[in-house]
């Protein structure tokens, strides 16, 4: 297949089997499916040239719409200061918004927002329609305090349920499916996993950290997401993995099979067959993630009784709500035995009176 070239937009071949051709626009990163737009074809270049024209349309908005409002505040330290990642999601919700980008500011309601949530679920998922609903928030808010509104219209508009009965996403592995995972894991991605499971490292952050980052016995890191620093001494199954991890020369701590540095989708598509494979097999249940073992570290310390805060600096969090979500579904029966038996022994030694009839 010829080699395509378009001024703006970055193209390349899969190393990996099926060998997927892909394309991404440079100065938004919106991903183009050569599936629905096949490389090369018209459809391609008009798909293209359609993304360009919006990027235009989005460089010169017109005065007091939706479109100058975003424009400023990406201009602005309030985002800008962002992490890579989280400025990445943020442009994920704005290349959404850019087809109602010429939208008085005036014109948003409630009623309006709702409606901009609801399809963005329906077309990319409850999450994504959620945090469109955040994101337009956030820079509804910062608008305000600059006086292009008069109110924030999407700040007490509630995101959208997770369906009854729906699977929780990343749930917690259980202390059986850890060792399972274990036991089947190639050398070469025991490290970036232990990173995971045993330190609450988020999936890109475990393979994107620095060898330097770890030195001592100590991980001595920040969090991509929040910048929030990652400092504590290595747990003893993360030093056996670190020992056994195969030597390379890559500028990263983990590494492939290959010596180079893992990328996430790369890192996903090696995981997922061990995972099949062990689910065929009964060995695991079924919804097993890798952002699941921050759920996990969460639990277990919650389980320990550990606080919240103390739970938001093992992964790197600035607020405790995140580490609440977390460690929801932490198992308190050792708390509330504790509490149940004292309560039992208040209310039979102090309270429980026998009553004569008068």
């Amino acid at each position: 297949m010829a080699i395509v070239r378009v001024k703006g937009f970055a193209v390349w071949q899969d190393k990996k089997p099926p060998f997927k051709w892909r394309c991404r626009h440079r100065k938004t990163g919106t991903m183009i499916d050569t599936i629905k737009f096949p490389l090369g074809s018209l459809e391609f270049f008009a798909e293209c040239s359609r993304i360009v024209a919006l990027v235009e349309k989005g460089d010169d908005p017109k005065p007091g719409t939706l479109g100058q409002l975003i424009a400023r505040y990406r201009a602005s330290s309030f985002f800008t200061d962002l992490a890579p990642r989280t400025r990445a999601d943020y442009q994920r919700c704005f290349d959404y918004l850019k087809p109602i980008a010429d939208t008085m500011l005036e014109r948003f309601t409630p009623p309006l927002v709702v409606k901009i949530r609801d399809k963005a679920a329906v077309k990319h998922g409850r999450r994504f329609g959620n945090y469109v609903k955040t994101v337009m928030a956030l820079t509804f808010a910062w608008g305000v305090e600059r006086g292009y509104l008069k109110y924030n219209p999407a700040m007490k508009i509630k995101g959208l349920r997770r369906p009854r009965g729906a699977p929780e996403a990343n749930r917690p592995w259980t202390d059986a499916e850890r060792e399972v995972v274990a036991s089947a894991l190639p050398p070469h991605m025991m490290l970036p996993i232990a990173l995971m499971m045993y330190c609450g490292v988020d999936p890109q952050d475990a393979l994107k950290m620095p060898p330097t980052a770890v030195s001592d016995g100590k991980i001595d890191a920040r969090r991509a997401k929040t910048g929030e620093p990652m400092w504590f001494p290595l747990p003893a199954p993360v030093v056996a993995a670190l020992a056994a991890a195969p030597k390379h020369d890559a500028i990263t701590l983990c590494a492939n099979s290959f010596g180079k540095p893992w990328t996430v989708s790369g890192f996903r598509a090696s995981w997922r067959p061990i995972r099949q494979k062990l689910e065929k097999a009964n060995a695991i249940g079924n919804g097993l993630t890798l952002k699941g073992l921050r759920h996990t570290v969460a639990t277990i310390l919650a389980e320990m009784g550990y606080d919240e805060r103390t739970i938001a600096d093992m992964l790197g969090q600035k607020t405790i709500e995140m580490a609440r979500h977390y460690s929801r579904r932490a198992d308190k029966s050792k708390k509330m035995t504790a509490v149940v038996t004292n309560f039992d022994a208040e209310v039979n030694r102090r309270r429980t009176k026998i009553v004569k009839p008068a």
